[in-house]
Order: C-alpha cells, then structure tokens, then sequence
C-alpha cells in the first residue's frame, strides 16, 4: 500500500492544484488525505478508485479549512476548489505538476527540489539526503519555491526545455542517501514521454539516461574508486538498458527533429557500442559533436569535443579545440584541467600532464574525482 500512495500522491497533488489551490494548501491536505486512507483502508478495503478517493477526501479537508476563514474568504476558495467538468479524477496531470515545479522563476536547486516533493513523491527528509544538506534547510528551500508560485497559475503553457533540463540535473547528481536520483529522474522522464506522446527531445533525454545508467555497475571499484571509462569492465553494463535506450534514441532519431539530447544520446550510445576502448568511433562521436555544437553551442560539448578531436586528429589538435574553447568556460575549471593533462599526456608531455591532473584535482567537486585525478597525477610522476 505505501508504494501505491506515493504513486498517487503526486497524481492527486497535480489535480488539487490544477483546481487553483496552493502548493502549501494543497499538499498539507494531501498529507491529511494520505492519514485517512492509511488507517481506513487496511479495515475498510481498497476504494474501487484509490486517487478518486485521496482526490475527494483532500477537497473536503481543503473546503473545511475555507469555511473556517471569512464569508467572503470561503466563497472564493470554494470557487477554487469547484472540479472542472468531466472525469477530472482519471487524468493524470502530472505533465503539469512538472511545468509548475520547474517554473521559470525557480532557481535550478529550487526547482529540483520542488520536483523531487511534488512529481517524485519524496519527503522533504529524503531530498535533503540526497543533497547532503539539513532537513530544516531543504523544507525552508521548498517552502520559499512553493512561496514563488503563489501567484501562478496551473494550466498555462509549461516550458518543456526547462523541464528536461531540471530532470537532468536530477539525473546527475545519481545514488546518494536513501534516494537513487538518477532512478527517479528516469521514472519521472518515462511518465513524461507518455504525457508528450513520445515527443523526440523527451525521448531523447531518456534514451541518454539509460544510455548512461547502463554503465553504473562498472563505475565504481567496491571502496568507491572512480573508473573512468576508458578502463571500465564493460562486460558488468546493462546491455537491457542499452537496448532500451538505442531502440529509444532510433524512435526519436526517426522523426527527424533532431535536439540536443538525441545527439548528446547519439554519442554516449556510440561509447556504449564498442566492444573495447580502443574500438570506440570516435570518428562518428566528432561528428555527432559538430551537430550539437549546431544546435546548443554549449561549452560543455565543445570542451568533450576536444577529446574527440584529440582521438580522430591528435593529441595537438585536441589542445588547440582546448584552447579555442577555454575562454568561454569558468576559470580553473577542473574538466579543463583534467582534459588538458589528458591530451598533454598524449602528447608525450607527462610533466605537463601531471601538472594540469594536479590542478585538476583541486578543484575537482567531489572526492571521487579529486581522489582519481590525484593518483593519475602521482602515477605520472613517476
């Protein structure tokens, strides 16, 4: 029963809000709903349409909480809280649970945190493990987002770019805590590859994430040592995901409506199809680069397009694409440093190398990078 309720409670989340209810309103009468149906429902039975019932116990909860307010305070919150005609309770509004949560006006962290609430489900206790930062501090941090969309309304237009660019950020920052993000980001972009009707950019971001997630088993070495993927036993992928995520990408690819996360989808399913580091075509991951950059222009691809071009032409040339896109990336970035060490190394320059990996290694973002680009500096010191 607790997997069913946390399924639902977004689903019926969506729909109270969708009516015009707050996010704050809306969920502590959801939570007041979820209560009810934890104690009746192991004496009384399943409801024949559990959400229908969560959905009419929290507009009860809503509507007594108005009544409590002034005459003129309660005939506009019922208006509120009237349904829509038509069967309301069996749609799924989950499509535009997630355009609100990634509202425009949300900071990025917001915005993941509030999806992460409202779409996924989580307690605010789970979200603040995933983020290494106290539960007091990811409620005020939810708080102050739903403060945010007070004024919004619930039906408008959503901007899907900034959603998948939210569920991605999710995506990345992978297994920590009690909470596997990265599983999450998944399901939720599933759910929304539905809702889109399998719109090609969705796709392809989902196609991207199990593309990447296929290749988590071999990630780590069991103390947590980072592998990077040149040297990963790729026998220990997921070669369902894999599949999963090709024949997803080629769903996409198909309509011709080619985004940022087909190509960057394109690439990793390159990575993932060779056999061996050495078989990897770097001929095609370059060109698939160069349509990126025609689309984005980020300077996150074209700093990974330097590495390709350091495979396909040389090591020389993959510092000059370094160095044309340098300018345009933060100062003492440590993906630049640990790129320039890489290419420099291939060139035959290991004190430069070990040099850049050092510099690279100080300012890397977590200790499973610093602690790699570390040991690839005293490795060539040697």
């Amino acid at each position: 029963m607790e997997q069913l309720l946390r399924e639902l409670a977004p689903q019926v989340l969506a729909v109270l809000v969708r009516r015009g209810t707050s996010f704050a309103a809306a969920e502590d009468a959801l939570q007041e709903a979820l209560l009810e149906a934890w104690s009746q429902w192991p004496e009384l039975g399943m409801p024949a349409s559990p959400r229908g019932w969560l959905v009419t116990v929290a507009s009860r909860r809503l509507i007594d909480s108005a009544r409590s307010e002034s005459s003129r305070r309660r005939r506009e919150e019922r208006a509120l809280l009237e349904p829509e005609s038509g069967p309301t309770e069996q749609s799924d509004d989950t499509l535009l649970l997630l355009f609100l949560s990634c509202h425009r006006s949300l900071s990025p962290a917001s915005a993941v945190a509030l999806t992460l609430r409202a779409a996924g489900g989580l307690t605010t206790k789970q979200i603040a493990e995933a983020f290494l930062v106290p539960e007091a501090t990811m409620a005020q941090r939810i708080s102050r987002a739903k403060k945010s969309l007070a004024g919004e309304r619930f039906g408008e237009p959503g901007d899907l770019a900034l959603v998948l660019r939210v569920l991605y950020l999710i995506f990345t920052q992978g297994w920590i805590g009690s909470v596997d993000l990265a599983a999450e980001a998944i399901r939720l972009t599933r759910q929304l590859a539905v809702e889109t009707r399998a719109d090609p950019e969705v796709q392809g971001l989902l196609a991207l994430m199990l593309l990447h997630d296929a290749r988590r088993p071999a990630r780590f070495e069991a103390d947590g040592t980072l592998i990077p993927l040149d040297r990963q036993d790729r026998s220990r992928w997921n070669t369902a995901r894999i599949e999963e995520g090709v024949r997803i990408l080629q769903t996409a690819l198909a309509k011709d409506q080619l985004g940022e996360y087909q190509a960057q989808a394109a690439i990793a399913a390159l990575h993932d199809d060779a056999r061996t580091a050495k078989e990897t075509d770097w001929q095609q991951i370059l060109s698939w680069y160069d349509e990126l950059l025609e689309i984005s222009d980020s300077p996150a691809a074209a700093l990974s397009r330097a590495v390709a071009v350091g495979e396909v032409d040389g090591p020389l040339a993959g510092l000059k694409a370094l160095a044309a896109v340098e300018p345009r990336l933060p100062t003492r970035h440590h993906r630049v440093s640990a790129v320039r060490g890489h290419l420099l190394e291939q060139a035959g320059d290991r004190t430069g190398a070990a040099a850049a990996y050092a510099e690279a290694a100080q300012h890397a973002t977590n200790s499973a990078e610093r602690d790699h680009l570390t040991k690839q500096a005293a490795r060539l010191h040697h």
